[in-house]
C-alpha cells in the first residue's frame, strides 16, 4: 500500500449563512489548514462521493453523531445550518497539505435519527435542475429590492425591540410606517435565542406582527428585530405603494386558463 494514503484525512469547511465557518475532519486529533481549525469529528462520515464528466447533479450524504458544540441538534432543528456551504477535502494531516478536492455545495435536507444525523450535500451541478424559463403569472416573479425589482430598501428596514410574544403574534416597541407594512415580509432576530434566524412576515398592525409559524426558539423580552417591508407582489400594490410598475415581472392582464371555460351569458 502507498505510504502516502496513511497519513491521509477528510477535512469539512462549512460555512453558514450567517457568517459562522467552522472546520471538521475525522482524524482522531484536531488540525489547523489554512489558518483554520479543524475539530477532530470522528463521527463525521460521508457516503461515497460520486463525482461525474456528464450534466447529471452530483449529491452526496454527510453522517454525523450529535457529540459536540460545533453543530448541536437544537441548531439543525432551528436551521441555521440550512443552506450551508460545505467544501470536503482530502488533507495530509501530517502536514496540513491538500490532496485532493473531493467536492463541495450546500446542505439541503437534514434529517435527525436515532444516532445522529444525515445531511444531503448538493453540487453546484444541482442548480441545473431548477428550471430554466419562468412560467408566467399574474404576481410579480422578482423579490422586493432584487435586481429585478430594483426598489431600494434602505428606507424600508428598521430595528426594534420585542415586548412580547404570544404563539405567532410578535408585539414590539415601534409602530408600523403604514398599514401592513411588513405583510409578506421579513423578521430576522438579532439577539436572544434566535439570533441570525429569520421568520417570514404574514401581515403587521401598528406595532404587532404576525409571523407565519412561531419562532423555533424561545424569545425574551427587550430582543433586538429587524423588520424588512414587504410586497404581496400584486400590480395594484406595486404602482400605489411603491411606484415602480415600470419593473413588474407578472403578467397580471394576460387571460388564464379560465378563458377557455368562458361562454357567452356565463
Amino acid at each position: 500500500m502507498n505510504d502516502q494514503l496513511h497519513s491521509v484525512a477528510l477535512a469539512w469547511t462549512i460555512a453558514r449563512r450567517d457568517g459562522v465557518t467552522i472546520g471538521l475532519t475525522d482524524h482522531d486529533r484536531d488540525l489547523v489548514i489554512d489558518g483554520l481549525l479543524y475539530a477532530a469529528a470522528p463521527g463525521m462520515t460521508p457516503s461515497a462521493v460520486k463525482r461525474s464528466g456528464d450534466l447529471e447533479a452530483d449529491t452526496t450524504e454527510i453522517a454525523g453523531a450529535l457529540t459536540g458544540a460545533a453543530i448541536g441538534e437544537a441548531d439543525l432543528l432551528a436551521g441555521r445550518w440550512d443552506g450551508a456551504r460545505v467544501r470536503v477535502r482530502a488533507v495530509d494531516w501530517t502536514s496540513g497539505d491538500v490532496r485532493a478536492e473531493l467536492g463541495g455545495g450546500t446542505i439541503g435536507a437534514v434529517e435527525l435519527g436515532e444516532r445522529g444525523f444525515t445531511a444531503e450535500l448538493r453540487g453546484v451541478a444541482a442548480l441545473l435542475d431548477a428550471p430554466m424559463a419562468e412560467a408566467t403569472s399574474p404576481g410579480c416573479r422578482a423579490e422586493l429590492g432584487d435586481r429585478r425589482c430594483r426598489v431600494a430598501m434602505a428606507t424600508r428596514r428598521r430595528f426594534a425591540r420585542v415586548l412580547a410574544v404570544v404563539e405567532t403574534v410578535v408585539t414590539l416597541d415601534t409602530a408600523e410606517p403604514l398599514a401592513n407594512a411588513y405583510g409578506d415580509g421579513l423578521l430576522r432576530w438579532f439577539g436572544g435565542a434566535n439570533c441570525g434566524l429569520e421568520s417570514a412576515v404574514a401581515r403587521s398592525a401598528d406595532a404587532t406582527v404576525t409571523l407565519r409559524a412561531p419562532p423555533r426558539l424561545a424569545v425574551d423580552p427587550g430582543t433586538l428585530v429587524e423588520l424588512i417591508e414587504g410586497c404581496d407582489k400584486t400590480i395594484a400594490t406595486c404602482t400605489a405603494r411603491f411606484g415602480n410598475a415600470a419593473n413588474f415581472r407578472g403578467e397580471p392582464y394576460l387571460p388564464g386558463i379560465d378563458l377557455l371555460t368562458r361562454y357567452p351569458g356565463a
